[in-house]
């Protein structure tokens, strides 16, 4: 009789398994060494737990712990989330709520939105009943989009040891500002906060130990969650040096070597780029060569003393005065011309140089042609580099002597 009821025990405990499911509370368990003795245990609900929202989506998930109804300790707890206080489909855990957990604490990695937890304990492949649902959890885990930043083109003298720095990102979120130069030589870094309406800007930027060339400003923000966005960024070009002239040098396109005639040139060339609308007012391009050059456009003007200037009727041009050291004139001259025959004005910024061209001359010139001399340019006020650095207005000697 004694296998008798044991087989009763097992197919009694075979059905409650089959009709309970592998959700079933209830199971067998031993209560001594009779083999034939035992009875039904059940896993009681699992405790409501507690949340706390930290930074970047994580969810700290606490709560008490559960036994069965004859008061043994549960094996494990699983962990899951619903989008509402009621009703619903749950979401399995993630992070270290992701497994069976063993302890009574974990931390889930939610998406962005408003969560509910519930705990339900297990003893081996038994399940109880989930806890009631936690307070709810709103969680941010959207990062802040790349911060807009506004930065000066250049930076020159005027500017250098107060460069401005602005921008918009995130309202309220935390910006971190980092200026650096070329190959990061020198790095400046700043925290600041944007406003309510998502403005914030940079405090007093003193970049004048930075080296020249491309300064740049990366700013990245962090919400109050804790995301952090991408990093947004501009450039600036560091240019304290003004330009100089550095040569201008007479060259004889002319018949007669050491006379002033039509195809004679004026080079005069320059440490760095100009600002192209400073030489002529309707250039606006800074990367390609410009030319003045149609009819009777540009007039070349030489006094009786030598001195050689240039007008134009096609925009407000400045150039300055070149004094030829030499005696070419013996009486004002001047240059003009139309088609192939005409003055022309040529700036290129690759070569950093203005190149005039003498067209059809009219006037007087000097018989007798002239020795190799320094030829000096004094430039008209006005001229500036890309930057804004101002052109000095002293007069320059190039050293190397030169002629018509």
């Amino acid at each position: 009789m004694g296998r008798w009821n044991r087989l009763v025990v097992l197919v009694l405990g075979v059905l409650l398994v089959s009709w309970g499911g592998p959700a079933a509370s209830a199971f067998w368990s031993s209560v001594s060494s009779n083999g034939a003795a035992a009875k039904a245990d059940a896993l009681a609900q699992g405790n409501k737990p507690s949340v706390a929202v930290g930074q970047a989506g994580n969810v700290a998930v606490t709560w008490a712990a559960s036994t069965t109804a004859a008061g043994k300790p549960v094996s494990g707890y699983t962990i899951a989330r619903y989008s509402s206080a009621t009703g619903g489909t749950s979401t399995a855990g993630s992070g270290t709520c992701a497994v069976v957990v063993t302890a009574l604490t974990c931390t889930d990695v939610a998406t962005t939105g408003s969560w509910y937890y519930v705990v339900t304990p297990t003893v081996s492949l038994w399940q109880g009943a989930e806890s009631l649902r936690s307070a709810v959890a709103t969680v941010d885990a959207t990062a802040p989009v790349a911060p807009t930043v506004t930065a000066p083109a250049y930076v020159v003298p005027a500017n250098v040891s107060n460069v401005p720095v602005s921008g918009t990102a995130e309202a309220n979120s935390t910006v971190v500002l980092t200026v650096t130069d070329v190959g990061a030589a020198h790095t400046v870094t700043q925290t600041r906060t944007a406003n309510s309406s998502g403005a914030w800007s940079a405090t007093t930027l003193n970049l004048s130990t930075f080296n020249a060339g491309i300064i740049t400003y990366s700013a990245r923000a962090t919400d109050a969650a804790g995301n952090t966005g991408p990093a947004g960024t501009t450039t600036s070009v560091k240019d304290t040096t003004a330009p100089t002239v550095t040569g201008v040098q007479l060259v004889n396109g002319g018949a007669t070597p050491g006379k002033v005639e039509q195809g004679d040139k004026v080079v005069v060339t320059f440490s760095e780029a100009l600002d192209a609308s400073k030489i002529c007012s309707t250039w606006t391009d800074d990367t390609v060569k410009q030319r003045l050059g149609g009819d009777n456009q540009v007039t070349v003007s030489i006094s009786n003393s030598d001195n050689l200037t240039v007008s134009s009727t096609g925009c407000t041009l400045r150039f300055g005065t070149v004094a030829l050291g030499g005696n070419y004139a013996s009486g004002s001259m001047s240059f003009k011309g139309t088609s192939a025959n005409a003055s022309v004005l040529e700036w290129d910024p690759a070569a950093k140089t203005i190149t005039i061209t003498l067209g059809t001359q009219s006037g007087n010139s000097n018989s007798t042609p002239q020795s190799a001399a320094s030829a000096k340019f004094t430039p008209s006020s006005g001229h500036s580099d890309i930057a804004g650095n101002a052109l000095a207005t002293s007069q320059v000697t190039d050293p190397t002597a030169s002629r018509f």
